[in-house]
């Protein structure tokens, strides 16, 4: 009898153990590193079975994203999303031809580099940004009469956001084929054309399908996270 119980003691402290260690690495997956992709190609970032399903329409020439980009990155993307409890789903609201440029440099990694590609632009806006507006105005009009592909290519090279992809890990044919791919552009710019007639500007956030209303900055974004179960 006391080998019986000390043999069931011993089996309710394995089967303890196993379910704490079960408990500890839920609790450690860092969901943060779960890149997935939408049928429109939109990534989302995250679990895609998250409670909080944040949609968020950035462009990447738009200096209220970069901040928002920033300020939000220790909260949002290190505690809500490593946890689970939200996703980000980033859809591109494209402005101009820099930030379609800019858009195809962030989706040129695929899924494995566009969560850090897009962190990286949004951290070196200020430079490549003034570079590339400084590029425009001296070169626009020998660009227009470019082909498509190399009008793309001049403005990523002019602006610096060429140097940024292969300090990435792009390499140079990778970075010529993304900025030529008619197909990547049309689905990029599918985006936009896409977008509800209700976004005020960027950045524009959905939270599980419902618009926040004025909302463009991460001190009013961050309640309503909350309010939704995002931890």
């Amino acid at each position: 009898m006391r080998l019986f119980l000390s043999l069931a003691a011993i089996g309710l402290a394995l089967s303890a153990g196993s379910a704490q260690a079960a408990q500890a690495q839920r609790k450690a997956a860092n969901w943060a590193t779960h890149i997935s992709q939408t049928p429109t190609g939109a990534y989302v970032i995250g679990n895609p079975a998250a409670r909080v399903k944040l949609v968020e329409y950035v462009s990447y020439t738009c200096p209220h994203c970069a901040d928002f980009t920033t300020q939000s990155a220790a909260v949002l993307k290190g505690q809500m999303v490593r946890s689970g409890s939200t996703s980000i789903e980033i859809r591109h609201f494209i402005r101009d031809r820099l930030d379609l440029a800019a858009a195809l440099i962030a989706r040129c990694g695929g899924a494995a580099r566009f969560a850090s590609l897009h962190d990286t632009i949004f951290a070196q806006q200020r430079d490549w940004l003034t570079r590339g507006m400084e590029f425009d105005q001296a070169n626009a009009q020998r660009i227009s009469a470019y082909p498509p592909a190399a009008q793309m290519r001049a403005e990523a090279d002019g602006a610096g956001l060429t140097a940024i992809g292969k300090s990435a890990g792009l390499t140079d044919a990778q970075i010529t084929a993304c900025l030529s791919d008619r197909a990547a552009t049309d689905r990029v710019v599918a985006m936009t054309t896409a977008a509800p007639d209700t976004i005020e500007g960027t950045p524009g956030f959905f939270i599980n399908g419902k618009q926040a209303m004025g909302v463009f900055t991460w001190d009013k974004l961050q309640p309503l996270l909350r309010a939704g179960g995002a931890r």
